[in-house]
């Protein structure tokens, strides 16, 4: 869907590099590796990225003054430009892509197990400093297949997703004392999944 709005694979997995790593500088080669991507693609993308104004380029003496550290080569570095003005919205669209995955996500995760309740919240949902990514709840997971879909996230993502997995009682006990943990999740911006302990006690 994402390469039919904006005309290209690459730019999309830029845009989601950047996106998901709005603080760090790369250089094309280093993007071209980790993509898996052909130099002369990323190359392309970056320009109309830059000259966008989404990214910005660098070079060794914006880095040394950045980073306080001496750089020895000479290569030309790109860094999400953080006042684009519409990069929330470019974020809220490649979250909102990356869910639309939500609509077979339940009935994959129910496949893992007695599952009763899962959040995802984190890099999911754009949401800086929240405490983790994915929280399932539930029983007799299977721990291949879940982390199976662990993966699938991260190479969708590109980013490492921080998990927590509680049992019912443990949960629902964390939940009684208000642990700041299990409110912080429940009280913000977050995505449920799939809720079976409220239904279970209307």
């Amino acid at each position: 869907m994402l390469e039919q709005i904006f005309g290209s694979n690459t730019r999309v997995l830029l845009l989601r590099l950047f996106l998901n790593n709005p603080e760090r500088f790369y250089f094309v080669r280093e993007i071209t590796r980790d993509l898996g991507l052909h130099l002369n693609s990323v190359r392309r993308e970056l320009d109309n990225l830059s000259h966008i104004g989404i990214v910005t380029s660098h070079n060794k003496a914006d880095l040394q003054d950045e980073s306080e550290k001496e750089i020895k080569d000479n290569k030309r570095y790109y860094k999400l430009n953080n006042n684009f003005v519409f990069i929330e919205e470019l974020r809220a669209l490649i979250i909102k892509a990356n869910l639309i995955l939500e609509e077979s996500l339940p009935e994959a995760v129910d496949k893992l197990g007695d599952i009763k309740f899962c959040l995802l919240s984190g890099k999911f949902v754009g949401r800086d400093g929240s405490s983790v990514d994915l929280l399932l709840v539930g029983s007799k997971i299977n721990q291949t297949k879940f982390l199976k879909l662990i993966n699938m996230f991260e190479s969708e993502l590109r980013v490492i997703i921080d998990y927590t997995v509680l049992t019912v009682e443990d949960f629902l006990y964390r939940k009684s004392i208000s642990d700041r943990f299990i409110y912080d999740l429940l009280d913000n911006k977050n995505l449920v999944v799939i809720d079976r302990l409220s239904a279970s006690k209307s």
